[in-house]
């Protein structure tokens, strides 16, 4: 073989000397040409494929590409005037989307939980798990039609669920202690102290402070849980409201892993766990590009890990029930309309329909 490829070589070598010199000086060029256009397309594909944001003026969206959006997004702004969006291309086609979030085979959990009630379609239960139960067992595998639904940008373009697509960053005058007291009386964050320490610590890390709000809230419901009272865990009482690393198959696995995690932080104050888990959020999410209720539980953002896994929650209907929550403290503290910016993924092949 050796031989065979010497003797090849040799030969071109031998033809090449015999072609004249400007021949071989035309060739050369015309091989430079095509090495300089290959490069120039790579980079062109390269650059198409990666993924992007873009400020969206009013005339940037391309509707036949992106059907359904302009008009949505035109509705808000005009009726909230200080309201920017940004416009983040996902470079994702939508059905392969659909199908990595939805039911495989080689997971253990699935991405994607639905509450066991009659509240929700049977359709909206997986069409392969059907009745098994998750979680603490009281959780079903959803469907891919309420994943397509809940995850569509276009069910989200309106006036009760766009909190989902706003920006998870603290903005001076947006956010105030009126605010957060609102959504905190009566629940296990109540108080005047709280408030103000639960503001001080979003504008620290420069979060929404409504946002670290609800989603204390979300995690520990109103009354609170023994993550957030304290749970004595190997001699130590320690705190985990952001239900950090609480996962598992029972309400019990649940809890020791959340314990487990606490402890080993040395969360031994509510305090603690309060800047430890903002610490959490903060560099395991808001660092890596999931900066919204929406891309902390669908990810869709190529932050160098894989697509798809690294979500906050299982919940497929948390980002609607934390979105409708910072929606009523930004009402009630009349900051509503205060310069938020929405970051809306953009899908490739959407369907014109919007998904019911």
């Amino acid at each position: 073989m050796k031989a065979k490829i010497y003797n090849i070589i040799n030969n071109l070598i031998k033809i090449i000397k015999a072609i004249p010199t400007k021949i071989k000086i035309l060739i050369v060029a015309i091989i430079l040409i095509i090495i300089i256009a290959i490069i120039i397309v790579s980079v062109i594909i390269e650059e198409q494929s990666k993924q992007k944001y873009v400020l969206y003026d009013g005339e940037n969206l391309n509707e036949e590409k992106y059907p359904g959006y302009k008009e949505l997004i035109d509705e808000l702004q005009e009726k909230h005037p200080n309201w920017t969006f940004t416009l983040f291309y996902t470079r994702l086609d939508w059905e392969e989307v659909i199908q990595n979030e939805g039911h495989s085979d080689t997971r253990t959990n699935p991405l994607n939980l639905i509450p066991d009630s009659s509240k929700y379609p049977e359709d909206w239960r997986c069409e392969v798990c059907q009745d098994k139960r998750y979680d603490n067992g009281t959780w079903l595998c959803a469907s891919s039609k309420a994943i397509r639904h809940q995850m569509d940008p276009r069910n989200i373009l309106n006036e009760d669920n766009i909190f989902q697509f706003a920006e998870l960053k603290y903005t001076e005058g947006a956010q105030t202690v009126e605010g957060i007291k609102s959504l905190t009386e009566g629940s296990f964050l109540e108080g005047d102290e709280i408030a103000e320490a639960l503001l001080q610590a979003g504008k620290n890390a420069n979060l929404d402070a409504y946002f670290v709000t609800s989603r204390l809230i979300q995690e520990q419901g109103r009354s609170g849980t023994a993550l957030s009272r304290g749970y004595e865990h190997n001699g130590t009482i320690v705190y985990n409201p952001f239900n950090v690393n609480a996962t598992g198959n029972s309400s019990e696995e649940i809890l020791q892993n959340a314990a487990q995690y606490a402890y080993n932080q040395g969360w031994d104050s509510l305090e603690k766990a309060l800047i430890g888990g903002i610490d959490f959020v903060k560099n395991g999410y808001i660092n890596v590009g999931q900066n919204t209720l929406y891309l902390q539980k669908f990810d869709v953002v190529a932050q160098g890990t894989s697509l798809y896994t690294h979500q906050y929650m299982q919940n497929l209907l948390a980002p609607q029930s934390e979105a409708s929550n910072m929606k009523s403290i930004y009402e009630a503290s009349n900051t509503v309309d205060a310069s938020l910016n929405f970051i809306v993924p953009l899908y490739e092949n959407m369907p014109e329909e919007v998904s019911e």
